[in-house]
């Protein structure tokens, strides 16, 4: 009725649909619920974000997000919000599986307990592993990422998934950025737990930290990377060779 209060008499469509006019100026007149005007400031929370991810994130990332900056939000509201406004992430590939655990493997303590924030630079660094796919087969993709800066500090290609892949990451993010007592944050993956990892870490300053398993939030950083990788990169074009996807890669790290 509010909406089309020039167009009709508000008498005339309260009579047709049976809504008495008191009725209509007792609603047109209270202020919203609080719960309301919480969702419209939410809502420009989650489209910012949205923006952020240049249009990639969908209700579990941004949900994330959310939670890593401290709110208690539900994801279904998320969802809800997302779709009454019309904001749509991107549809993700097949996943396939990266990193498997080693059960009898000694794993790092959890030093970050999902508080993601960091003060400055390499106070914080996450990892983690994906696949980029050529026309010469599958290659493998480790990144570490600073949390306070969001970027990439380190990264290699392997076309395995041995525990080579991961160290070459960690090696390219200590000489770029010769960190001092940096905590290294992964899943339980079996690069990660080796022992060689282990001892390049206490050698180099750097402090394991691990996750639980099957924690969504804690490699939330590492897939948004992965996902601007997918939507800027690997949705548009199709490398060919091993060397054309570390320099795609490489401009993609260093402008990102």
């Amino acid at each position: 009725m509010k909406a089309h209060q020039d167009q009709y008499p508000i008498c005339a469509m309260s009579r047709v649909l049976e809504v008495s006019r008191s009725g209509f100026y007792a609603w047109a007149a209270r202020h919203p619920s609080r719960r309301a005007v919480q969702d419209v400031r939410l809502a420009q929370r989650i489209h910012d974000i949205h923006e952020q991810s240049r249009g990639t994130y969908g209700s579990r990332r941004i949900h994330a997000d959310l939670r890593a900056g401290g709110g208690r939000i539900g994801q279904n509201r998320v969802a809800r919000l997302m779709r009454e406004n019309g904001i749509r992430g991107v549809s993700r590939r097949k996943w396939m599986r990266t990193t498997k655990q080693d059960k009898s493997a000694m794993v790092a303590p959890d030093l970050v307990k999902r508080n993601f924030r960091a003060d400055g630079p390499d106070q914080l660094w996450v990892a983690d592993i994906t696949y980029v796919p050529t026309w010469a087969g599958f290659l493998y993709l480790a990144v570490v990422l600073d949390a306070w800066s969001r970027r990439v500090v380190g990264w290699s290609f392997a076309g395995h998934l041995r525990v080579g892949l991961v160290l070459a990451a960690l090696e390219m993010a200590i000489r770029r950025r010769q960190p001092r007592a940096v905590i290294h944050h992964s899943d339980r993956g079996s690069q990660y737990t080796s022992v060689a990892f282990g001892t390049r870490c206490r050698q180099a300053g750097v402090r394991p930290s691990m996750g639980s398993v099957g924690d969504a939030y804690d490699n939330a950083m590492c897939e948004s990377f992965f996902a601007t990788l997918e939507c800027e990169l690997l949705n548009r074009i199709r490398l060919r060779t091993r060397e054309e996807a570390e320099l795609a890669v490489f401009e993609l790290a260093v402008y990102e």
